[in-house]
């Protein structure tokens, strides 16, 4: 569903809906925090805050993967005005302006040239390692969007960029606004990497989660959280706190990336984790996702980095990780996903019929990795992306239908 291109640049619209509005729902957040700029849509809820270990884990709190925006309009026309940050990890500068995905019943209306991306905007320095950020702000800006051709009411959603932070101050339209219908469909939960969260993703409807739950009929919270996917026990008990039908955890890469554990503290980790998530979802399905394929750190641990001659704009992450201290503890893909395997079986051996295991290279193996290798060497890219939501929707669909 294409909309044509309009002269709507710079154009007031008549009707203006000032954040928060009961008009307009947030979903997929878990709170929303008045700030002088807007809205700030957080996906963890505001206890956790106090137990963040650095600013890192804030910033992929405070980037909405997976929220939208949802309202009933007869509009053509939308405006957001919104206070955006994007962000340059060291030593890389800023990417592109991401875009906003436009659904109308049901449906994505691409956006033509000079629509669907803020205008302007500020940056967020982030030094992954010490977990440190440099925010400069800008002044408030604009996302334009069109809706295509008007047939009375419809609903509309606007899915903010996965990896922009992003304060919400007003909706503009060309036609009345008015509260969305009530969102349907089994509830999704799932907390996993930046690979999760996005990251690589062209656009808020293609990252691997949105696909997946478009495609099965799902309303997803994404608790996806860029390199900070590290059995975190604040992230357990959101999980174990959130209703849901179905919940998710992708475990692994980023106990890699950062070195973060040694086989010793991983296993009872896990568990630990599980438990937790557990005490609130007793007999939900739950399903425990190893690793994707990333040759990488299939035999080498961690830590992995941004490799210095990465060209501009073009990372590509490596390793300092050597195979033989694997044989020490360190902790591979290849072992991570025997340690997790043995987890699950022994858990449903004990009576917990309701936790599964998916293999990851089952959602992006070999054979993917030489059709659509990761361009960065640790994160698919977009086609890759729709593969493993389309594959991992054949999961969910299998769990809700039995």
């Amino acid at each position: 569903m294409t909309a044509p291109a309009g002269q709507d640049r710079g154009v007031d619209l008549p009707v203006v809906v000032r954040l928060p509005d009961d008009r307009v729902e947030v979903r997929g957040a878990s709170w929303l925090e008045p700030t002088d700029r807007g809205l700030l849509p957080h996906r963890l809820p505001a206890w956790t805050r106090a137990q963040f270990p650095d600013r890192f884990v804030a910033l992929c709190d405070e980037q909405p993967a997976g929220v939208r925006l949802r309202l009933r309009t007869a509009a053509t026309r939308l405006r957001l005005v919104v206070d955006v940050l994007r962000v340059a990890v060291d030593p890389q500068p800023p990417g592109a302006p991401q875009p906003y995905d436009v659904v109308v019943d049901g449906a994505i209306v691409e956006q033509p040239a000079g629509h669907g991306v803020a205008v302007g905007g500020g940056v967020v320095e982030l030094e992954p390692l010490h977990g440190t950020t440099v925010e400069r702000a800008a002044p408030a800006t604009h996302v334009d969007l069109l809706l295509g051709a008007v047939d009375g009411d419809r609903d509309v959603e606007v899915w903010l960029p996965y990896g922009e932070s992003t304060r919400l101050v007003a909706v503009q339209a060309d036609a009345p606004v008015r509260p969305p219908t009530p969102a349907s469909g089994p509830r999704w939960v799932h907390h996993g990497s930046s690979i999760s969260h996005g990251a690589a993703a062209d656009r808020p409807t293609g990252t691997w989660p949105v696909v997946a739950a478009r495609s099965a009929g799902l309303d997803v919270v994404n608790l996806g959280m860029s390199g900070n996917a590290v059995l975190d026990p604040f992230v357990a008990r959101t999980l174990r706190d959130t209703p849901a039908d179905v919940v998710s955890v992708k475990l692994g890469i980023n106990v890699v990336n950062h070195d973060a554990m040694r086989l010793r503290a991983f296993l009872p980790a896990v568990h630990g984790f599980l438990d937790t998530v557990r005490e609130g979802h007793p007999t939900t399905p739950l399903v425990v996702v190893s690793p994707l394929l990333c040759p990488l750190v299939e035999d080498s641990p961690g830590p992995t980095f941004i490799d210095p001659a990465s060209p501009p704009g073009r990372p590509r992450f490596a390793t300092r990780g050597r195979p033989e201290e694997v044989a020490d503890g360190k902790l591979a893909l290849g072992l991570i996903r025997s340690v997790l395997a043995h987890v699950v079986e022994q858990r449903r051996a004990a009576g917990d019929d309701a936790l599964h295991l998916v293999d990851g290279r089952d959602l992006y193996g070999w054979a993917d990795w030489e059709a659509l290798p990761m361009a960065d060497l640790l994160h698919p890219d977009p086609p890759a992306q729709r593969l493993v939501g389309e594959r991992f929707a054949e999961v969910l669909r299998g769990l809700l239908d039995a």
